[in-house]
């Protein structure tokens, strides 16, 4: 029986793919032998060496792009079918949130929280996601094949706890997990199940993946509040979800679409 979550020949999109998760994924990838076509804001020679540090660079290209704009999303479409083929997958990937380090406004009590924040929040992680779908799930669709992942969030299906927040307001902020991010993540749930249904008879398959957060050395009394509400009673490690992204793109995914793959260490069970 042939390896159904082999990947050898398929083009696969990685929108934010220079970010943390975003390497992951395209490393992960090219591993199961697709060719993956990263797409981010701005070049990083650095984030490119550790992207392609180990891998076939030949089955890896890094491209400039704005998902924000259909005409930029376009433009890398047409670098990939130039050089290779019509994407296979898609994984939308890039997004933006709120650092810990942001304005003192942006991070803010709820009634003053900032329309333009909210604004940009909502620009990337919403429009850029549909754009992307229209432009490289418009092309699988043309084709009658494809799978698109979406990546959300757990503070998409259950509000943040500001209680993980506590100790920076007991040191004297006004501190709480913006709204923007929240209402963002919520939104990409129905724009994967339209699209399941809009594409269905076209075979382009459309799914969610549900993430928790990745251990990137938060601060320690954060960590002591988050820790106990996680069952397996530990943050993600950065691969721990390169297996849903690998399988979802795969054929042993073939008649899963408008689905929410939850991978949260099972945070949101309790």
């Amino acid at each position: 029986m042939a390896n159904p979550f082999d990947l050898a020949g398929r083009v696969v999109v990685v929108t934010g793919g220079l970010g943390q998760l975003g390497r992951q994924f395209a490393r992960a990838l090219i591993g199961q032998g697709a060719r993956v076509a990263v797409i981010d804001v701005a070049r990083d020679d650095k984030r490119i060496a550790a992207l392609s540090e180990g891998i076939d660079t030949e089955r890896l290209m890094v491209l400039s792009g704005d998902i924000t704009s259909r005409a930029s999303l376009e433009q890398a479409l047409a670098s990939i079918e130039a050089r290779w083929e019509t994407p296979f997958g898609l994984v939308n990937n890039a997004a933006l949130d709120s650092p810990p380090d942001a304005p003192a406004a942006e991070n803010g009590p709820f009634e003053s929280y900032p329309e333009s924040s909210f604004d940009k929040v909502m620009d990337i992680n919403v429009k850029g996601t549909m754009l992307a779908c229209q432009v490289f799930g418009g092309a699988m669709a043309r084709l009658g094949r494809g799978s698109i992942i979406n990546v959300a969030s757990i503070y998409g299906m259950v509000s943040p706890d500001q209680g993980l927040y506590e100790y920076r307001r007991q040191q004297g902020e006004t501190f709480f997990k913006p709204v923007a991010y929240s209402i963002s993540k919520s939104a990409i749930y129905n724009l994967t199940r339209y699209l399941a249904v809009y594409w269905g008879l076209k075979a382009v398959r459309v799914n969610t993946v549900t993430f928790s957060g990745v251990f990137n050395h938060q601060h320690d009394d954060f960590l002591k509040k988050y820790l106990p509400k996680v069952p397996l009673g530990r943050m993600a490690d950065e691969a721990d979800y390169n297996g849903a992204v690998v399988f979802l793109v795969s054929d042993a995914a073939r008649y899963m679409t408008g689905s929410n793959m939850v991978i949260d260490g099972g945070f949101t069970a309790m």
